[in-house]
């Protein structure tokens, strides 16, 4: 098969969406299928760009490390007739989204969408919102605006993004969920589109420990403490990684500062955090750590005795299972994309958003030589199930049919999406209600 992969962000962008997309394409490569990428531009390009066609940008450099993509570059399309594709995946329904969306209806392709993102978690990447949720938490606000302010963030996170969704998501022919949860969630708010569940895949080479470098990393940051920890996330609010550090400081208390923290990752609330950890006197248990390349990640967590997470956005904590992967235990917070891959005192431990419970569960887990060790073994084991040429079995068997079905329902008629009557106009309707009460 030639199967064209469109995304808003890839390579050299460090994140989730781009890690799933190399990995889903390279098990299909490997199954013999031609996979190309379509992505934006960057300021700089990865060493490999073969299969890569790249896209304009408006912006190619913003805070975040994201780039405005231009998904209107006429160029796109002339790709992608060249090419002769037989199946579309993309990977966002904004932007990049409605040109594979467009590609699909006019030249009748088969069009796949994974849902990576729980994008009513990410409205404060938009400045509107940023400002909304800027003054709500400073409190700078009348009272009569800052009633209005909640009740706009309120009405974009649990009645526009989701509609948007759930439109965008009936006008594809198959949709890829990452969990069974997320896939339930997709049902409840109205997607009919098949979904079918495709995680993300784990390398071979995650299991395979580099000694030499692990004890490196060991020898480097341990600082003669007992245990050493580690977290992988972007710096961003929506990784809620002010509760990982205050459950930091608890556990510090619970289990008087015998162990390090490694955090891997950089974003924008760098400054912050790195305030907030002096304000609760744990610098002398924190690393910051920076951006560590994704083939570098797999030596700190070899180097660990646990991995920490804090996130409540993630629809597939993938750092999980990688983590697991490397036989880390993990304590986690509950919530979406957690609860389908930690299994309480089996791979590690979920807790409520309570700083208290959460700090005990990590003390626990250290502090017992027997549930440790029984726990790294059901992590290797979690982890073992996700291995990356499997998830491309299940990608290619969905392709097959969608191809087949596709062909069994064409019809020799002008391309048009679809939407249930009215539907756009709701949203439009949403959209002007949004900013008129703003």
């Amino acid at each position: 098969m030639r199967i064209a992969m469109f995304t808003n962000n890839y390579k050299p962008f460090i994140g989730g969406v781009p890690i799933s997309i190399e990995r889903l394409a390279n098990g299909l490569r490997s199954l013999g299928h031609i996979v190309y990428i379509f992505a934006p531009e960057y300021e700089t390009r990865t060493e490999d760009e073969t299969y890569i066609i790249r896209y304009k940008t408006f912006q190619k450099k913003m805070k975040n490390g994201f780039v405005y993509p231009n998904s209107f570059d006429p160029a796109i399309e002339e790709k992608f007739t060249s090419l002769c594709f037989d199946v579309i995946h993309v990977h966002h329904p904004m932007m990049i989204g409605q040109t594979a969306l467009y590609l699909s209806k006019k030249y009748q392709i088969p069009l796949a969408y994974t849902y990576h993102t729980r994008y009513e978690e990410y409205l404060h990447y938009f400045k509107f919102f940023e400002k909304i949720e800027r003054d709500i938490e400073k409190n700078i606000s009348s009272i009569a605006i800052k009633k209005a302010e909640n009740k706009m963030l309120l009405y974009s996170k649990s009645v526009l993004v989701p509609k948007l969704i759930r439109i965008f998501t009936n006008n594809c022919d198959l949709v890829f969920a990452p969990t069974k949860m997320m896939k339930e969630n997709l049902i409840e708010r109205g997607t009919r589109t098949p979904i079918e569940v495709l995680p993300t895949g784990l390398l071979s080479s995650s299991f395979i420990e580099d000694e030499k470098k692990s004890e490196e990393i060991r020898r480097k940051y341990k600082n003669g403490k007992k245990y050493l920890l580690c977290t992988t996330a972007r710096l961003e609010r929506e990784k809620n990684l002010e509760f990982l550090l205050r459950g930091i400081a608890e556990l510090k208390i619970q289990l008087e500062g015998c162990f390090q923290v490694l955090i891997l990752g950089d974003g924008k609330q760098r400054k912050e955090l790195e305030e907030l950890v002096k304000q609760l006197e744990i610098e002398d248990v924190i690393s910051f750590i920076g951006s560590v390349p994704n083939e570098e990640i797999k030596d700190y967590q070899f180097a660990s005795d646990l991995f920490l997470f804090s996130s409540k956005s993630e629809t597939q904590g993938i750092v999980l299972l990688e983590a697991m992967a490397a036989r880390n235990p993990v304590i986690a917070v509950k919530a979406s994309g957690v609860v389908d891959v930690v299994e309480n005192g089996k791979n590690g431990f979920m807790t409520e958003e309570n700083i208290s419970e959460w700090a005990k569960a990590a003390a626990d887990v250290l502090v017992n030589p027997f549930l440790y060790d029984s726990l790294k073994e059901g992590a290797k084991y979690t982890a073992e199930q996700y291995q990356t040429r499997e998830i491309a079995h299940i990608a290619q068997e969905v392709y097959k049919e969608m191809i087949q079905e596709k062909q069994n329902n064409k019809k020799n008629k002008k391309w048009s999406y679809h939407y249930e009557k009215g539907e756009i106009q709701q949203v439009i309707a949403s959209i002007k209600q949004l900013f008129v009460a703003s």
